[in-house]
């Protein structure tokens, strides 16, 4: 037992030892808890301007180009209906017959009428003739012959009456035979068969549209009219004539339709309930693909816009104020800055104001910097395709 315990002189030995070994380790530990993490490193874009699409995005309705409401001319019963509702026709195509037989009655009594007509004027006109020479020998009054004459002038003036009965009488025939004023795509029949319609209420039968082209209606604002106004007045936009305004539609589904339409009017004058003004596109519409009343978004080329500065998605944060980037200044340390944001092109966003040329936005590692901290720029990555650069 007495062996196993270390000597008085021993343990005095070792402690003068250990003490100094302590002292280094603590003081390592506090060398590493004061010692200053490295900047962050970052990438940077160096804001660029130049002259891009002016876009504006605005909502529309399609609207067929020629619409055609198809009403009875004649008072009637609908004995047929000769389309299949909702098919294409052509101008002149039969739509109704309507029952002709008291329609081809009234022409037939025209017909009587006008032939009483012309054999009255015929009897009226062999008295004038009888009675020129017996006025010239004065066998008959000046009177008598003068009243000759105006029977034969009335005879002559039934004679177009009844003319003109006959007339009418053959085009209501005709109309009992109700055709298409346009071509188009016919709807649903609003009278059926044995229906009573009536020339004088104007029975509506069906309606027509023609949807190829179609016509896209939407509006833009006073303000951003003036605002455009403004951007051409100080030679920031410039755009071209109206007919050469290039229209490009957005479906409901997301999809672009893949015909692009022209600008062909513009409404002088702003509506006075919504401060609008109205604007119209024609665009082609082979198939149908595009029915009279679709909701759209319409992104009209209004131009260009020169001096713009695009930026990355992926370096804007967004929030309920709007949008900001970080940028790098002179002596390298972040900078938030709140930007004006104009619309999405693709990947990048157009920056209204905020951002100059020259500034450095950070694209990359965003999530590691706050604002008013140092940071280190990270080098550029080489082109695809391109040997990274020696270190």
């Amino acid at each position: 037992m007495n062996q196993m315990r270390p000597s008085r002189s021993r343990r005095l030995f070792t402690l003068p030892l250990i003490a100094p070994v302590i002292a280094l380790m603590v003081a390592g530990c506090s060398a590493g808890e004061t010692q200053t993490p490295p900047p962050p490193e970052v990438e940077v874009e160096t804001v660029r301007a130049g002259a891009i699409d002016n876009v504006i995005e605005v909502p529309g309705r399609v609207q067929a180009v020629r619409t055609a409401e198809v009403r009875a001319r004649v008072t009637g019963i609908v004995s047929r209906r000769l389309y299949e509702e909702g098919s294409d026709v052509r101008a002149g195509q039969p739509l109704f017959a309507i029952d002709p037989r008291e329609l081809q009655a009234s022409l037939s009594a025209s017909l009587a009428q006008a032939q009483r007509a012309e054999a009255t004027a015929r009897n009226a006109r062999q008295d004038v003739d009888r009675y020129r020479p017996l006025l010239t020998d004065q066998a008959i009054s000046k009177q008598e012959y003068d009243a000759a004459v105006a029977r034969l002038g009335q005879a002559e003036a039934d004679v177009l009456q009844a003319k003109a009965q006959v007339e009418t009488a053959r085009l209501n025939l005709g109309y009992a035979t109700v055709t298409a004023p346009i071509s188009g795509r016919a709807g649903r029949a609003q009278v059926t068969e044995g229906a009573l319609v009536s020339a004088g209420e104007g029975t509506l039968l069906t309606v027509i549209e023609q949807v190829n082209p179609v016509f896209v209606n939407f509006s833009q604002s006073s303000s951003e009219f003036l605002a455009i106004r403004r951007d051409m007045a100080a030679g920031k936009v410039t755009t071209p004539e109206l007919g050469a305004t290039r229209v490009e539609l957005q479906l409901e589904d997301g999809t672009t339709f893949a015909q692009t339409g022209r600008l062909d009017f513009l409404d002088l004058a702003f509506d006075e309930s919504t401060g609008a003004a109205a604007l119209r596109a024609e665009f082609p519409n082979p198939g149908a693909m595009l029915l009279p009343g679709q909701f759209v978004r319409a992104r009209v080329f209004a131009g260009r816009r020169n001096g713009a500065i695009l930026v990355p998605q992926r370096a804007v944060q967004l929030s309920a104020r709007g949008g900001g980037v970080m940028v790098v200044t002179a002596d390298n340390k972040a900078e938030a800055r709140p930007v004006k944001l104009g619309d999405l092109r693709g990947s990048e966003w157009v920056v209204l104001d905020g951002l100059k040329p020259g500034d450095r936005v950070i694209v990359n590692g965003l999530q590691k910097v706050q604002p008013g901290q140092p940071v280190r720029i990270a080098a550029p990555k080489p082109a695809p395709g391109q040997p990274a650069p020696a270190r």
